[in-house]
This record gives C-alpha cells, sequence and structure tokens, in this order.
C-alpha cells in the first residue's frame, strides 16, 4: 500500500553528469559535449535545451550502438535546485540496450539505413521499383494468353478486364503509397507496410504466407520458362528423357542459376533485369511493328491480317467458349497484374524507399496497363478468332459470305468449317499468335523467356528479403535462424537456400495448375490488407497519420480491400477460403504467442477510439442496479508486494470489472517521483506478464492517507471507476505509532464518505512479502555479477580482456557477499516460507471445503454478492458457499425461511442456512470457561481455553497502551493528556460501547465455533462513527473479531443496493 522513498534515492539520467560542480562547459573538442552553433547563435547564450534535431527522434534501440539524447524534463526543472548546480549534456550517449522503448535490438524498425559510402547498393525509384514491376506485370500473359482473352470476351469486356485489374491495382497502389509515405520505410515490403499499420497478427500471418507464396512463385515461373523451351526441344526431336522429365531438368537447372545471381548481389540482379527489360521492351515493339508488316498467305491463312475495320467490329462482342464467363477469363487474366510489390519487397535496398515506391509502382501500373491495353486492340483489329490455317482455303469468287467469319470472307477466306469444328489457329485457338503477328517470330520467344526469367528472378529476391524481415522481428521463434544476413547488404543467403529449396520441390512434385490459384490468392490477401492498413490508419484518425503522399481516400481503400477479397472468390473460392484459413490460424497463434513488439499500429489506435467512445456513450447512461459489477481499488503497494490481495481482488474483478492496484509513495516529490516513475511501466508489466487483468496506479503525497484519498477521488473514467476500496489489515497497529493508526482508519472513514464499499483482507501469517521480494532480488543479482566475473576469468585463461583486465575476485569478497546473501536464521526461514505458502494460496485451486459467509447487517448485498461471484470462479467451484446470520431467540426457523426466500428471489445458491441466535449473549471469560470445562479440549481431554484466545481480559490488554484512564487521574493530568494525546480511549467511550465491544469477541468465538475449518470466512464490517469512536478502539474490534481464524474478509458496502429480484 504504502511505500516510502529514502534520502539516498535520486534521478539518475545518462544525460546528466553530477561530477561537475562549476558552470556548465561545452568543450567542442569533445564529440560528446559539443554545442551545436545553432544553439548558441540562435540564443546568445549557453542553454541547457537543444533546438530540434532528427537524431533526438531515433529508436533507442538502435544497432548502432549511439543515438542522440535531449535533456530530460526534470533536468530543466530541478536543474538550479541542484546543490552543485551544473549539467553538462551530450548530444549521443552510448546505449546498452536497457531501458529502451521495448523494440528488439534487431528489429528491421530499430536499423539505422546503411550508409551508401559505406560500400552498400541502393537503387533509385527508376531500377528499383519501376523496372522490377514492369517486368513482373509483363509476364507470360502478354504474348500467350492475352490474344486469348480478347477473343473469349472481346476487345469490349476485354478493356473491362484489363480496367478491372487496374482499379484493383492502382487503388492498392494508392493506398501503399500513403503507407510508404508515413514514415521511414525499412525492408520487408508488404510484410513491413502492413505489420507496421495493423500490428503483428497481421503481418505476421500475412508475410509468412507471402513469403511462401514468393517462393512458390518462382517454381510456377521456371516451369513455364521451362514448358516453353520443352516446345522448342519437341519441335526439333531433341528431347533429353520425355517431356515430363525434361521440364524438371530444365526447370532445376534455371533456379539454380538465378539463385546464383541472386547470391552474387542486388547488382547482380539488377543489371541482370537490365537485359531482361531491353529483351522484353524489343518484343513488344516487335508486336506492334508487325502489325503494319503484309502478313504472308501463310500467317492470312491462320488469321493473321493487318489492321481491318471489319475484323476489329467482328471481334468487338464477346464469344464465350467451353464454358467461359467473364469472370473465368477475368480470373484468367488478373494474375499477370499482381506484380505491383516488386519493388515494395526491396524496401530495404532503395536508396530513398518513401519516394520511390509510390512513383515508381503507379508509373508501372500506367505503363504496363496501356501496354496490355494497346497489344490487346492491335491483335484484335488484325486477327480473326477462328482460321483453319489451310491457304487453300479460298472464296470463290462471286459466292456471298455466310453469316460465319464475315471478315475473313470478305478479305477473300473461307473459315466457316470453323463453325462446325475445332481449328488450331486464330485467336481462340492459338497461343502463339503474338509470334505470328510479330515482325520476328523468334524475338517473341526471347520475349516468354524474358518474362518468365525477370518474373523468377524477382520473386526469388522478394521472398528472402521478406521472410529476412519477418524472421528479425522474431514473430515466430523458431525461424529466428534465417534473419542472419551476409554481406554490405545485408543479403539474405540463408533465406536463399531456403526459397531454393522450396522451388525445387514444387518444380518436381508439386501440382502447378492446382497451386497456382492459391498462390493469387495469397497475393490478393496481401493487396486487401494493405487497403484495409490505410482504412484502418485514416479511420482510427491517429496524430501520427500523416502521409506526405495525399492522393488517397479511406474508403477507396476499403473499396479495394473488397475488391480484393471478391477477386480472390472469383478466381478461385475454395483457394479463398483455404486463405482465410491459413491466415484466421496464423493470426491466432501470433496473438496468443503475444510477441513483445510495440511499433504504433492502427489497431492500438483504434482500439483506443473505441475505448473512449464507449466510455463516452458510458457515461450518458444511468447505473442499474442489474449492472453492477464489483469495480476494486486495491491498496497492494507495487505489484509484487501483497500477492494474496490482489489475487483476491483480481479473482472478484476477472475479465469483466475494473481492478486497480495502487501504491502510495510517501515522502518528498524528488525523492519519490523517479522510482515512482520508472515502476509504472515496470509494475504494468508485470501485471501483463502474470495475466492479471488490472491496471497499476501511484500517486505521491506527504502522507499515505492523502494519498489514498487522491486515489479514491481521481481514479477511473466516467463510469468505469473503482466503486469498492480493498487493502490488508493492519497487523502491527499496536507498533505502529498513533499517527499511522489514524491514517488507516481514516482511509476508511474516507472510502465512505465517497460512497465507496469497504473490504479488509487479513491472513494470520500477514500479506506483505516485500521484504523476501527484495531478498530474492539482491541474491539473483549478486549471483549473476559473481558468475559473470568467474565467467569472464575463466573463459581467458585467468586473464582479463582488453587494455583493462578484470581482476579475478577474492576468495574473501565472494564469501563476504554470500554471507550478506545468505540464508536467514531457521527461525525466520520458516516465517517466510509460511508467509510465502499464505500469500500465494489464491492462486491455485482451492480444495473442497466452505465459503463461509457472516451476512450480520444489510449493507446493500455487498456482502454476499463479492463471495458469490467467488464461487463463480473455476478456483472456487470446490467451495460451497454457508450463509450465517443472526437470528432472535425463538423464532430461528422462521428467519431461516425469510433468507432462505431471499436468496431464492437473488437467484443465488448456497450449501447451508445457519441463524445464530445466542450473538447476544455476552462472551465467555477464561476463569468461567475453565470452572465449567468449556471449549475445546486437547487431545489428553483437557481445556484448551487459549485455543478461543479472544477474551474480555486478553481485549483489555490489547487497548491497555491506548486508554486515557481518567477517571483514575487527577484533571489536570487528564486535560494535558486529552490535548496531547486526543486519540487515547477514555472510559466514558468503553462503557458507552461496551455491547458493540462484547459483540466483536463474542463473534470471534462464534466464528471459532462454526467456522473454523473454512477455506474463506467473510464477515460484515462493523462501522466506527467519526469523531465518536477513537482509532486504536476500533482497530482493537477489528483485531479481536478476525483473530486467530482462516483467511478473512470484512466487507461493508455503501448501503445502496448491489442485488436485486426485478427482472
Amino acid at each position: 500500500m504504502e511505500k516510502v522513498k529514502s534520502n539516498s534515492g535520486e534521478h539518475v539520467n545518462l544525460a546528466y553528469d553530477s561530477t561537475l560542480d562549476g558552470p556548465s562547459v561545452y568543450d567542442k573538442d569533445d564529440d560528446l559535449r559539443e554545442v551545436r552553433p545553432s544553439v548558441a547563435s540562435a540564443f546568445g547564450h549557453d542553454t541547457l535545451d537543444r533546438v530540434p534535431n532528427i537524431d533526438f527522434y531515433r529508436n533507442a534501440g538502435s544497432v548502432s550502438g549511439h543515438r542522440a539524447v535531449r535533456p530530460s524534463l526534470q533536468e530543466l526543472h530541478d536543474v538550479f535546485q541542484k546543490p552543485n548546480g551544473a549539467i553538462s549534456v551530450p548530444d549521443t550517449v552510448e546505449d546498452d540496450y536497457e531501458g529502451s522503448n521495448g523494440t528488439p535490438s534487431d528489429d528491421v524498425e530499430s536499423v539505422v539505413p546503411l550508409d551508401s559510402g559505406k560500400g552498400a547498393v541502393k537503387f533509385g525509384w527508376i531500377r528499383g521499383v519501376l523496372v522490377r514491376c514492369m517486368l513482373n506485370i509483363w509476364g507470360v500473359m502478354l504474348f500467350i494468353r492475352l490474344s486469348w482473352v480478347f477473343g473469349q470476351a472481346g476487345w469490349g469486356l476485354g478493356i473491362v478486364v484489363i480496367a478491372l485489374s487496374c482499379v484493383v491495382t492502382t487503388i492498392t497502389g494508392l493506398s501503399m503509397s500513403a503507407i510508404c509515405t508515413n514514415g521511414v520505410v525499412r525492408g520487408g515490403g508488404a510484410y513491413y507496410l502492413i505489420s507496421r499499420s495493423l500490428g503483428p497478427e497481421f503481418g505476421g500471418s500475412i508475410g509468412l504466407i507471402f513469403a511462401f507464396a514468393n517462393a512458390v512463385a518462382v517454381a510456377m515461373y521456371v516451369v513455364g520458362f521451362a514448358e516453353t523451351v520443352v516446345e522448342l526441344l519437341v519441335e526439333h526431336d531433341v528431347l533429353m528423357v520425355d517431356p515430363l522429365n525434361d521440364i524438371r531438368i530444365i526447370g532445376v537447372i534455371t533456379v539454380v542459376l538465378l539463385l546464383g545471381i541472386s547470391v552474387a548481389g542486388m547488382e547482380w540482379e539488377a543489371k541482370a533485369q537490365i537485359v531482361l527489360l531491353v529483351i522484353l521492351l524489343a518484343a513488344i515493339v516487335n508486336v506492334f511493328v508487325g502489325t503494319f508488316i503484309p502478313p504472308t498467305a501463310d500467317k492470312k491463312s491462320k488469321g493473321v491480317f493487318n489492321y481491318d475495320v471489319n475484323i476489329f467490329l467482328e471481334n468487338f462482342p464477346p464469344a464465350f467458349r467451353n464454358q467461359e464467363s467473364f469472370f473465368s477469363v477475368f480470373s484468367i487474366f488478373f494474375p499477370a497484374a499482381t506484380g505491383i510489390l516488386a519493388g515494395a519487397n526491396i524496401s530495404g535496398d532503395l536508396r530513398d524507399a518513401q519516394a520511390a515506391i509510390p512513383k515508381g509502382t503507379l508509373l508501372a501500373i500506367l505503363i504496363t496497363g496501356i501496354t496490355y491495353l494497346g497489344v490487346g486492340l492491335c491483335v484484335s483489329a488484325s486477327v480473326v478468332r477462328d482460321a483453319t490455317g489451310n491457304i487453300t482455303d479460298l472464296i470463290t469468287p462471286g459466292v456471298a459470305c455466310g453469316d460465319s467469319a464475315v471478315a475473313a470472307c470478305e478479305l477473300g477466306y473461307n473459315f466457316s468449317s470453323c463453325a462446325v469444328e475445332s481449328c488450331k489457329f486464330g485467336a481462340m485457338n492459338n497461343f502463339q499468335v503474338m509470334t505470328l503477328v510479330s515482325g520476328f517470330g523468334p524475338l517473341i520467344i526471347a520475349g516468354t523467356f524474358s518474362a518468365t526469367l525477370s518474373s523468377a528472378l524477382a520473386s526469388l529476391v522478394s521472398a528472402p528479403k521478406v521472410f529476412q524481415a519477418l524472421c528479425k522481428d522474431n514473430i515466430y521463434k523458431a525461424l529466428h535462424f534465417f534473419a542472419k544476413g551476409h554481406g554490405k547488404n545485408d543479403e539474405p543467403i540463408r533465406g536463399y537456400v531456403l526459397t531454393f529449396f522450396i522451388s525445387v520441390a514444387f518444380i518436381l512434385i508439386g501440382n502447378l495448375n492446382t497451386i497456382a490459384p492459391i498462390i493469387s490468392n495469397f497475393f490478393l490477401a496481401s493487396y486487401a490488407l494493405i487497403n484495409f492498413s490505410c482504412f484502418h490508419a485514416s479511420y482510427a484518425k491517429s496524430p501520427g497519420w500523416r502521409p506526405a503522399y495525399k492522393f488517397y481516400n479511406m474508403w477507396l481503400s476499403l473499396l479495394g480491400a473488397a475488391l480484393c477479397c471478391g477477386v480472390m472468390f472469383v478466381i478461385n473460392w475454395w483457394a479463398a477460403l483455404l486463405t482465410y484459413a491459413i491466415e484466421i490460424l496464423l493470426y491466432i497463434y501470433v496473438k496468443v504467442k503475444k510477441p513483445d513488439v510495440n511499433w504504433g499500429s492502427s489497431t492500438q489506435a483504434v482500439t483506443f477510439v473505441s475505448a473512449v467512445s464507449n466510455a463516452l456513450s458510458l457515461a450518458g447512461v444511468e447505473d442499474h442496479v442489474k449492472n453492477f459489477r464489483p469495480q476494486i481499488l486495491a491498496l497492494t503497494g507495487a505489484t509484487r508486494t501483497r500477492p494474496a490481495l490482489l489475487d483476491l481482488a483480481h479473482s472478484f474483478s476477472k475479465n469483466y470489472g475494473l481492478c486497480l492496484t495502487c501504491e502510495v509513495f510517501v515522502g518528498p516529490r524528488v525523492e519519490a517521483l523517479p522510482e515512482m516513475n520508472t515502476g509504472m511501466e515496470k509494475n504494468q508489466q508485470w501485471l501483463k506478464k502474470t495475466k492479471r487483468k488490472a491496471f497499476y496506479a501511484a500517486v505521491n503525497c506527504d502522507k499515505f492517507r492523502d494519498g489514498v484519498e487522491t486515489l479514491l477521488q481521481a481514479s477511473g473514467l466516467g463510469r468505469m471507476k473503482p466503486n469498492t476500496l480493498m487493502m490488508g489489515f493492519k497487523t502491527n497497529w499496536q507498533t505502529s505509532g498513533s499517527e499511522a493508526v489514524q491514517s488507516y482508519v481514516g482511509v476508511l472513514h474516507d472510502a465512505f464518505d465517497f460512497e465507496y464499499g469497504a473490504a479488509i483482507l487479513r491472513i494470520n501469517q500477514g500479506l506483505d512479502v516485500s521484504h523476501i521480494i527484495e531478498a530474492e532480488d539482491e541474491m539473483l543479482k549478486s549471483a549473476k555479477e559473481q558468475q559473470e566475473l568467474e565467467s569472464d576469468f575463466t573463459s581467458n585463461g585467468g586473464k582479463g580482456k582488453g587494455l583493462f583486465r578484470k581482476s579475478r575476485p577474492s576468495q574473501q569478497v565472494l564469501t563476504t557477499r554470500v554471507s550478506v546473501c545468505g540464508p536467514p536464521p531457521p527461525q525466520v526461514a520458516k516465517m517466510n516460507e509460511k508467509l510465502v505458502q499464505a500469500s500465494t494460496q489464491f492462486k491455485t485451486k482451492q480444495p473442497k471445503g466452505t465459503l463461509d459467509v457472516w451476512w450480520l447487517f444489510d449493507d446493500g448485498g455487498l456482502t454476499l454478492l463479492l463471495p458469490y461471484i467467488l464461487t463463480t470462479r473455476k478456483k472456487w467451484n470446490n467451495c460451497k458457499m454457508r450463509i450465517f446470520i443472526a437470528g432472535q431467540p425463538g423464532r430461528s426457523e422462521m428467519d431461516k425461511q425469510e433468507m432462505k426466500l431471499l436468496l431464492h428471489k437473488f437467484r443465488i445458491q448456497c450449501a447451508d442456512i445457519i441463524v445464530i441466535d445466542d450473538i447476544h449473549i455476552k462472551p465467555r471469560n477464561e476463569r468461567y470457561m475453565l470452572e465449567n470445562h468449556l471449549g475445546p479440549t486437547s487431545a489428553l481431554g483437557a481445556p484448551c481455553p487459549h485455543l478461543y484466545g479472544l477474551s474480555l481480559k486478553k481485549l483489555e490488554d490489547m487497548i491497555e497502551p491506548f486508554r486515557l484512564h481518567e477517571r483514575t487521574r487527577d484533571s489536570t493530568q487528564v486535560e494535558a493528556m486529552r490535548k496531547n494525546q486526543p486519540w487515547k480511549i477514555t472510559d466514558d467511550e468503553l462503557d458507552e460501547f461496551e455491547e458493540k465491544t462484547n459483540l466483536q469477541v463474542r463473534l470471534n468465538e462464534l466464528l471459532q465455533e462454526n467456522s473454523k475449518s473454512a477455506n474463506l470466512i467473510v464477515v460484515s464490517m462493523p462501522i466506527a462513527r467519526k469523531e465518536t469512536i477513537s482509532d486504536f478502539l476500533y482497530m482493537a474490534w477489528l483485531d479481536i473479531l478476525t483473530k486467530d481464524l482462516p483467511p478473512t474478509i470484512l466487507i461493508r458496502g455503501n448501503h445502496k443496493s448491489v442485488l436485486t429480484f426485478y427482472s
């Protein structure tokens, strides 16, 4: 509950130099203490303040080991109060990775960009993004299937197919541009963008399947290349084994060559991409040039002509065949557009990713979209849908053309037979139409090779880069092995090897026709999450969402996400469901594992907005008794100090109510604040680690009661504020002094004044284990230091490292340290063992037993509600609840039936109802018990009244040091004592409250008789009227009532109903 700060505590900051006692000195020759000229010139004098500088905003966990640090607020605020005055603020400090913001040191978020001057290869927006995206989008679709798409859909719907694909990719590009320009972008591509926007759960799930999709895509593109080569081998009859095995052999050889280019470095890979781009551009130009070259008779027989209006008009409407439809044709074409992330995937190798990714990606979408439209329209204007390939199928002069193949008929060719039988040529039937249309056929084959190899190379580079970034974040700890990079560009060699084996495996055994739609859906899932990330960040309206790229719209991003999800089902519904299932499973896995990262995701922002919104809406609703739940303010001190109190409070609130664990730091602010500030995060993290659904709060005041009063008044938010104060019993009240007792009882008075319910927990062994925790921490620290010293000595053969060698600790030093931190005496150790066992008893499942509720006074029902809540918890479901009530002599059965009816209306079940009809009699004293042989007996049958231990004589002994005894002293002495010691118990007060005092003793006798074996006892708390009952007498009541009992909790509600039997 209370934390007293010693005078030795002092705020420590790496920017503070306590050894300087003169005025602030800044030596320009010292890199650590140099004052930038802008400071002096701007203000004209030395100042601790620093002008804004980018170095102050770098991550604390930077792997560079150094960061700039600004003076703390305490140093600026407290500087002139320090006796020795001067402070020197360094521009940089050594970062030892401790006390950072929780970001792992090897997190890609923390990595300072490599300086290009140190040999790292960095690309601009053209080579790094534009070229890669164009090569990935210009795939085999351009040369092999585009004519088929326009043949099936017609050029009217063909334009719609390409436009719809470009709409999806453009919206995704706009969303990606907004995310990229909202902060520094590191390596990891789509994974980095999604994880930093939506958090590790979404990022971790999509990052893994995205990396896997790229790895399998390598196999798909390589197989496409190998199939083209095998077709040439078949054409020239030079097969090595058979077509299938030749595809495998050529595929594996190709992957090996591509792997060699990738491992050689990004510079070699970029050069290879440029060569492939030149070949691809030549092939595309070759297509356009070929449409102007007069076709030969052979080409005409195969349906290839020059530009003709009739052919163009004939190819306008769709002509779907073989159960094809618009959506099936769209699903075949759309994967060609899924290369827009090729540039973003190597974001860590870009010179300026924020500028390069938006510019290069969007321009690539525009160029490739125009190219697809241009090639498709050119083919539609010069190639008929069906042709026989027979140069003798000519139109007889004077014979009218029929209804079929009208355009070819008007050009002198009779392809009407294709209406009744399938033909092998034409845009609908021949996948090699582009070769026929082009000016030089072999160049189209080279373009096909270039398209497949460039896409395979891009995927082979993307997969390891994304996978490395995922592994560096250590979201999947088993994969951290692949985080290591090599060389000046931090190349993921291990990732390259893994990608190689995955690709080879799918080339050898994979059914790529089945796996292809799954891979396309994996890519689309990434696009959907990128769009949703942009929408989510905009929707959260976080001040940190400030993208430099302004040409985006949150609702357009949401539409893009919906379109991506829709396209997933259009491509393949079962693949879409499988993708969602895998992503959900990975999401749940990461959610359960709770990786220790904090990237300031929009999920956190939306959670905060939702919490504020819900709190505001809740504030406008009046409290209702049916919705009452205990909101606990527990005075636990530090979270580890009173575990039993915290565990019981957490059992009351669990996940359904508010629980605040509070600590009051007593002492001067300058001494208490540093420890309080450092303890805030530490204690909250401990609660999270131990899965306590609670909040930690701390205040600093000169007096303990003032601190608790502050907590009682200011804790909570709107309707989410505490309504029940819970604290431990002050077992040392007889020795702690009048001020401490007055403060303790005053806290209860304050709680009742603010209409709080109150609960006091007493365990015979005590609650406070702070001394044990401190001793354990000290022993662990000493053992760690000793182990480090010994390991340093042994690892160097008895010699220290470097210029300054660590000397081996002498045996005397080690012995002294062990003796200081050694085990306590046996008696103390036994007491500590019992204390630890008692402090953890509410953490485990309770054994079979009873939970006895002594509901003596109607306080609104809190005394009954709290134990009932306990019986609903798994840890307490073995305990049967018994209700004890006070009854009048002669009508016990009637009182029992009335209580039974009341509990029935409250829908609260209990094992038994016991009516105590002899509470009103006076407590038995020891002499009476001995004379009449009453009370418990020992194993030998002798009376043992000391087992009750609660006689009026013992109560008198308890309060004797605090009595005034005004009737046995002269009036002058009494007046002086009343003036100096107003807290003394007067004889008049004892006479006035004799019956109430006797009641507490009598209650303990009854508790000993009826509830000695209970797991937990709940008793109505007696109330002390302010300025009427002295604090020491009240503490004696509480002490005598709960002495020598199992764990007991005294409860008093605020006398407002918390139970109702109305629906």
